[in-house]
Formats: structure tokens, sequence, C-alpha cells
């Protein structure tokens, strides 16, 4: 407590201790900013002081915060008004660094937090919409909003690409164009998987995330969203307008024991065991129709001449999720048929190759003159393999279709055999090993 004895200032041991621990002027501790008014982008000039905010205020004298050449106060409300107003005229000594400090204070508190909780990383809109038809899911991107700057000028050059959860990267990733400089992207493009079935929209999950091109460096993730395909009712387009996301943290190995850490991997495992059996393979859509004796059907006139006895004409459309068997993660994949038994081996048809993909589009059709009672104890194989040149092709998989098959191949030759003159469509999942010859190319 300092007291005034003429003109000679005297202190107490304890202030005479704090001159001498910190020479020069006394700066407010740290602490002291709970003094001030602190203002928010969410608070308004005209808020009050909370009650312990005064409190304290009052009860702090000037001559043990500032330097003890300035002259003493009386009373209390001065005293509060020179400490919560460091440019009156009346302050002195320490006064000078008091109001820097102060302003210095307040801006770290409003610009210091970290940009990627504090910035928001804009919104997405698009539709969902799946044909079972057809079994192919189609998202139309429509346009982003507020987007998170990511280069020097203070805009980005977004693009959004989709993945299906759980599957293989690369064989199910769909891409939009890119849009330069902009924070408010409009895309309007629609981008479609091919060969999902019913089961895949009960248990999969589409992946969107957004992320910003750099031709300099790799391209800069912004945000992401995950919707389950189960929320998606068929053939009825569903609308979502997102705010985007930071993706899902990985768990820390620290987090568990090593059993519990054991015990995930081997599950893991598991998955991507019986996901590689069923899935990694990828699809096939075939076509299938009998034409009868003496029905030229949908024929070209050419065509009708050699088809005029009757046969199995197999159109091979598409694939869609093939295995990448090339080291740049994907496929160089053709189609070869087979009917068999084939004795005299003149049954074999192939595609063109479709260079670098893993959904390859083909649109050919096959034509084997055979007869309907022939035709019910034949086999028909279909594999899809890989290119290599100067070496031999990859097989990636295949699948067995007659009245010895089960399952969905089953369903799809009688249902050709049922409706004769009809073209009949249906996916089928490629299977790593085929019965015969067909694995060796």
């Amino acid at each position: 407590m300092t007291v005034r004895k003429g003109n000679r200032l005297g202190i107490s041991i304890q202030e005479h201790m704090a001159i001498d621990v910190c020479p020069g002027p006394i700066r407010p501790i740290q602490q002291i900013s709970a003094y001030f008014p602190r203002l928010s982008p969410t608070s308004s000039f005209s808020e009050p002081l909370s009650p312990n905010q005064s409190g304290v205020n009052a009860s702090v004298s000037p001559g043990s915060v500032h330097h003890p050449g300035a002259p003493a106060e009386e009373g209390g409300g001065q005293g509060s008004s020179a400490l919560l107003s460091p440019l009156l005229p009346g302050a002195q000594g320490g006064g000078n660094s008091l109001p820097t400090m102060s302003s210095m204070d307040t801006s770290i508190g409003i610009d210091s937090c970290d940009s990627d909780d504090s910035t928001s990383l804009g919104t997405l809109e698009f539709d969902l919409l799946y044909e079972s038809a057809t079994n192919s899911l189609h998202c139309t991107v429509l346009r982003g909003k507020g987007l998170k700057p990511m280069d020097f000028n203070g805009l980005a050059d977004p693009y959004v690409k989709l993945h299906l959860l759980p599957g293989a990267c690369k064989a199910n990733k769909l891409k939009t164009k890119i849009v330069r400089n902009s924070l408010n992207p409009v895309w309007n493009e629609t981008l479609t998987y091919y060969g999902i079935t019913e089961e895949d929209m009960s248990r999969k999950t589409l992946r969107v995330s957004v992320c910003d091109e750099d031709k300099l460096t790799h391209n800069e993730f912004i945000g992401e969203s995950r919707v389950a395909l189960r929320r998606v009712k068929p053939d009825q387009t569903k609308h979502f307008n997102i705010c985007l996301e930071h993706p899902p943290p990985l768990p820390s190995p620290t987090a568990t024991s090593t059993a519990l850490r054991g015990i995930s991997l081997y599950l893991r495992e598991w998955e991507q065991e019986q996901q590689s059996t069923l899935e990694e393979r990828g699809r096939l859509l075939l076509c299938l129709q009998y034409v009868p004796p003496n029905s030229e059907g949908n024929l070209m006139a050419g065509e009708a001449k050699e088809r005029v006895r009757g046969g199995l004409c197999v159109g091979v459309k598409r694939c869609a999720h093939l295995a990448a068997m090339d080291v740049n993660g994907f496929s160089d994949p053709y189609v070869k048929t087979y009917l068999k038994p084939d004795i005299q081996k003149k049954s074999k048809h192939k595609t063109a190759v479709i260079k670098r993909t893993l959904n390859p589009e083909f649109n050919e059709e096959f034509f084997y003159e055979i007869s309907f009672s022939e035709l019910t104890t034949k086999t028909l194989e279909v594999t899809v393999w890989d290119y290599d040149m100067g070496k031999s092709n990859d097989f990636i998989g295949g699948v067995s279709l007659g009245c010895q098959s089960q399952g969905d191949s089953l369903q799809h030759w009688i249902d050709c055999l049922k409706n004769k003159g009809q073209k009949v469509e249906r996916w089928h999942t490629l299977t790593n090993e085929l019965p015969g010859s067909a694995l060796q190319e």
C-alpha cells in the first residue's frame, strides 16, 4: 500500500521486492485481460460488464498496478476508470505501454483461432436417383457454396469425386469437371454408376468429396460427406444439400489394447477377403436372345440370311468395377465368349480391347447358329481378360451360364430360353475361377 509522506513516497516491502524482481515499468500480468470488456464478433458494444468483473475492477488500485512514480488517486471509481481507459490524459509511467498491450490482446483473442475449426468448409448440393430397371445409380452434382479458399488469390479450383464404400478406390471413382477460380462453383453434371444391385443400395455408402486442383503440387482436399444409399428409394430422386466435413479421424493405436487391435485387424482382413471374392473382380452386363428359325426380328438385312436357321445372340454390353491388373492401377480389358462343349473349337469370339479403364463399354454382339434342342445342352462361358503386350494376358474374371449353373446365371439362362425372340439383360458378378481351360489364354 502506497503511503504519502510529504513530497516523498513510501512503498511496502511487497512492492519493493516486485520492483527488484521485475525492474523497469511493471506491465499488467496476463490475467489482467479478464478485467477488460472483451469484444467478440458476436457481442455488442453496449453489453455491460459482469458482476465479477465490476467487483474486481473496484478492488484494484492503480497504485498497485502502474509505475510507483505515478500519483495515487483518491477513491476506487477513478482508479477503475483509469485502468479501463488507459488512453486518458492522466495516465503516466507504465500507462504508455498499456494501450498497445490491450489492443494486441483483443486482436489475438479474435483472430488467433485455428482456421480449420473456425472457417466453414462450404456446402454441396446434389441429387441421387437409382434406376432399378437398369441397375444404375445417377448422381447429379449441382453446385457448391461458400467453399474454403485454397489458393493464394483467395479462391479455389474445385471438383467433386465420388467413391462407393466399401470397394476398390480406382474401380468406382467418378470425377466431375474442374471449375476455375470460384468458391461458388456450378457443375450441373451427372455421374453414373452401372451394375449397382439392390443389395448394394442397402449396404453401401457414397462418399462425396470436394477437392482443389493444383497443377504444380498435389491436389488439396477441401471437405467430404458420406450418404448411406439405403436412404435413396428406387426410381425416386432424392435431393441433398449438405455441409462439407473433415474426414473421420483414424483410430489411434494407443486408444485400444493390443488384443483389440489384433481382433480388429483380423476382422478387417476377413472383410477384405470376402469383398475380393465377391466384388473385386468386377461385374459384367450380358444380353441374351434366342432367335427362332425363319425369324428376322430386329436383325439387320445383311445379318438375316446368316441367322435364318436360328441361334443364340450374345450381347456384351459393358463391365463395371473391374479388378486392376496393371501397375498404373487400371486394366486393358476385353471379353471372350465360348459355347461349350466345343469339339471343333470354333465358338470363340472376342471383343475389342479398351485401354486403361476399369469400367469399359463394349456394345458388341456375337451370334451362334444352333438349334433350340442343342442349346439346352450347351454352356456359355464368358471371360474378361487384361491385355498385355509381349506377355501372357491376365485373367480378370468370368461367368458361366447354362442349365448346370446356379443363382443369377441359371435364372438368366432360363429366362432366355423361355422368352424366344426377346432380349434379356442381366448383370453378373465375375468369379475368379471357371471350369475347363478358360483360365489358359
